[in-house]
């Protein structure tokens, strides 16, 4: 048997033990996220995790490293985007990274001892460098993976309140009420627009009713912006009414010399659903 495929049968016997010495060793009293669960399955889990982790890693000793990172990719990616994982600090999760890493040197120092005059202090210290290699390798790609999906989930999260900023509910009769609400900004007016016209196409709207009534500050570019959108529905053959518009905003719109010639008016949102 080549001597790296002894090493690797060593290390591959021992995986359960390097499982459960891990996760006893971890203090619990001080752990965050995933690690200081106490929920059985959770814990059943991590610790079915970090052995499939095991499985892999050991095959360092045995494979081409092209290989041994392609087969170690579906490891790698599944457990970055693993939600226990994703909650974890990241220091957290490269803490045990260490941990384990540690684990590897101990084992090998185990296995030259047991086979004391079998290996030379050159494929000693090769198997020591392949650790070190590999687990800088498995970091950086962890991290890397962990890091790229929670910016998919936050902007994809962002999506959705932006989405939720500006929502375009359908009534009746090709009829569509964009309830607007809270604080607008430059940013916030931008995405409302883009949101508005998409949503209208989609839903067919043809008659938007627009409520200002919750809307608490607005400014001259935001005023200049919701007319641009006014605007821009005539376009695309939308007819906006607006209603609840507070005096401060209409003495905006008045100087900036904004028109609401072509716009219906209503005091409020009861009396502009009523008269449809």
């Amino acid at each position: 048997m080549p001597k790296n495929e002894k090493l690797y049968s060593f290390l591959i016997d021992n995986t359960w033990r390097l499982t459960e010495e891990w996760y006893d060793s971890i203090d619990k009293s001080t752990a965050s996220g995933v690690y200081a669960s106490t929920n059985p399955k959770i814990i059943a889990t991590l610790k079915k995790q970090n052995h499939d982790f095991h499985l892999h890693c050991c095959e360092v000793f045995i494979k081409e490293e092209e290989e041994f990172l392609k087969d170690f990719e579906e490891w790698v990616v599944r457990v970055a985007q693993d939600e226990e994982h994703l909650n974890t600090p990241l220091t957290g999760v490269m803490q045990e990274f260490f941990r384990v890493e540690k684990q590897y040197r101990a084992l090998i120092k185990e296995f030259v001892a047991l086979h004391k005059g079998d290996y030379s202090e050159e494929e000693i210290d090769l198997w020591f460098e392949t650790v070190n290699d590999t687990f800088s390798k498995l970091i950086s790609w962890f991290v890397e993976e962990h890091q790229k999906f929670a910016q998919q989930k936050l902007n994809a999260q962002q999506e959705m309140i932006d989405e939720l900023s500006s929502p375009v509910i359908a009534l009746n009769d090709h009829m569509g009420l964009l309830p607007l609400i809270g604080i607008i900004d430059t940013t916030r007016a931008k995405l409302i627009v883009e949101n508005t016209l998409e949503q209208c196409t989609e839903k067919e709207i043809s008659h938007l009713l627009i409520d200002l009534s919750g809307v608490l500050i607005i400014d001259t570019m935001v005023a200049q912006q919701i007319f641009q959108l006014i605007e821009t529905l005539g376009l695309i053959g939308v007819k906006a009414t607006l209603s609840g518009i507070r005096p401060e905003i209409a003495q905006t719109a008045v100087q900036l010399g904004l028109s609401f010639e072509n716009v219906a008016i209503k005091s409020n949102l009861a009396q502009a659903i009523s008269s449809k």
